[in-house]
């Protein structure tokens, strides 16, 4: 990928609806993006898809959705509010403030760029440590009784409800209970698009194991979430483990993986997804700190212990983003003086399946293009489009992923079939308007978006 690929996706997420930046018309918010009507289609389907493979299709992973407020002693017993911090320096000179450990990489906002400190005036101040939590009030009184935290992770959601997800729905262990939701930092340094920012949306799975058999669960899960990273389509090459080194672990991880993805350009490898032995560290503070029992009664071997929890974390955003960036491509279309960008899309991912186009607007072919586009929507995302010339309302439909367009001509009206055409191929079939749907729902469930593997003959 070129090195502005951000800077092209960027364009084009706001040109074709995936994301814009939060608040736009007051200036924006820094590091925050809300996702437009296909972003949102695309990242729920990102979730979707995780959630069949991690709940929906096991019988040993429950799913939960706990609340973003918890109990403050909840972030005590984590280690967030002692530890989750970064060392801070500003500089009182430009006001701006930088990461103690990153000072190598930081950029003074001043023109010529610099690094902090190489101008003549520059104060920079002793590093000091910043918490990462956005912290708040509940109730009507803002007093330090009454502080509570966004949550920075969803994981201790999972933590401080094991037994009641344990105990109600009778799982033996080894089992897991997963969980989607947002999370909060008050990140620093944020940026490169919605790769890191200040909310942020996780799905996670805990995977609760007998010590002793921890590293080859962890092992096992390794293998499961690169396979299902490939399922999404995403190129192997530009697919990597990344082995923290014992300087890089956490200090509940007893060993840790990032799965990383290449973005290209200046972002290169970076991580979508971690998987962590966590040991008994989060199940052992919270008994500590909740003066409750937490232990599982293995009542088989008539034994009870802490659990050790094997962590699967993904950031359904980096995902996301991973998943545009792969599927970027501008290519040259033979006979055309002009090329086409596409977003090549797996097909089950993509926000919009079809696209239904009526070749003009008279002969009756509107008419039979808007019906078939109502029936279709019963069985999935549909987009309906008669303005412009053909052409480019295929490209339209290019840039924004879809896999199928379907054309309504003057012969359809006549012996009642209409033309699909391919994106990735820009072939074409012909079928009966009856079977339109069957059809495209065959390509689906077969993930093939080109006519060159025709299911249909």
């Amino acid at each position: 990928m070129p090195p502005d690929v951000l800077e092209t996706l960027v364009s084009l997420c706001k040109r074709r609806g995936f994301i814009f930046q939060s608040s736009e018309i007051y200036g924006g918010t820094g590091s925050v993006w809300d996702y437009g009507p296909l972003g949102v289609e695309l990242k729920n389907n990102v979730k979707a898809r995780w959630w069949q493979s991690m709940v929906r299709e096991r019988g040993d992973i429950e799913g939960l959705d706990a609340a973003i407020l918890m109990h403050p002693k909840v972030w005590e017993a984590s280690g967030h509010v002692s530890g989750f911090s970064d060392p801070l320096i500003d500089c009182k000179a430009c006001k701006s403030r930088f990461r103690a450990d990153k000072m190598d990489e930081a950029r003074c906002p001043r023109k010529p760029s610099k690094h902090p400190g190489e101008y003549a005036d520059c104060q920079l101040t002793e590093p000091r440590q910043f918490n990462l939590m956005f912290k708040t009030f509940m109730g009507p009184v803002e007093e330090s009784a009454s502080v509570v935290y966004l949550r920075p992770e969803t994981a201790q959601g999972i933590f401080v409800n094991f037994l009641n997800v344990q105990q109600a729905t009778r799982q033996k262990v080894p089992f897991g209970i997963a969980q989607i939701g947002k999370a909060f930092r008050n990140e620093i340094t944020p940026g490169n698009f919605i790769f890191r920012t200040r909310e942020f949306e996780q799905m996670e799975m805990q995977f609760f194991v007998e010590p002793g058999t921890d590293m080859e669960h962890f092992e096992a899960w390794k293998a499961r979430r690169m396979e299902w990273h490939l399922s999404l389509g995403l190129d192997p090459s530009r697919l990597e483990f990344h082995q923290h080194a014992p300087d890089e672990l956490a200090h509940y991880a007893k060993a840790a993986f990032d799965i990383q993805f290449d973005f290209g350009g200046t972002l290169g490898f970076q991580e979508i997804e971690g998987v962590h032995n966590r040991g008994d560290f989060d199940l052992r503070r919270h008994q500590e700190f909740s003066t409750k029992k937490l232990e599982y009664v293995d009542q088989v071997k008539n034994t009870r212990y802490l659990p050790f929890v094997i962590e699967t974390s993904v950031g359904a955003d980096r995902v996301t983003l991973a998943i545009l960036a792969n599927a970027l491509r501008e290519e040259l279309v033979p006979g055309e003086t002009e090329g086409r960008t596409v977003l090549g899309f797996h097909p089950a991912l993509a926000p919009i399946k079809a696209g239904v186009f009526p070749l003009t607007k008279k002969d009756g072919q509107p008419e039979m293009a808007e019906k078939l586009a109502v029936d279709l929507r019963k069985k999935f995302p549909v987009f309906y489009d008669e303005a412009g010339a053909i052409g480019r309302r295929y490209r339209r439909q290019d840039e924004a992923g879809t896999p199928f367009g379907i054309t309504i001509d003057s012969d359809s009206t006549k012996n009642d079939d209409v033309t699909i055409r391919f994106r990735d191929d820009m072939g074409q079939i012909r079928v009966s308007s009856s079977r339109v749907a069957g059809v495209i729902g065959e390509y689906l469930a077969a993930d093939i978006p080109t006519a060159d593997s025709r299911l249909v003959p």
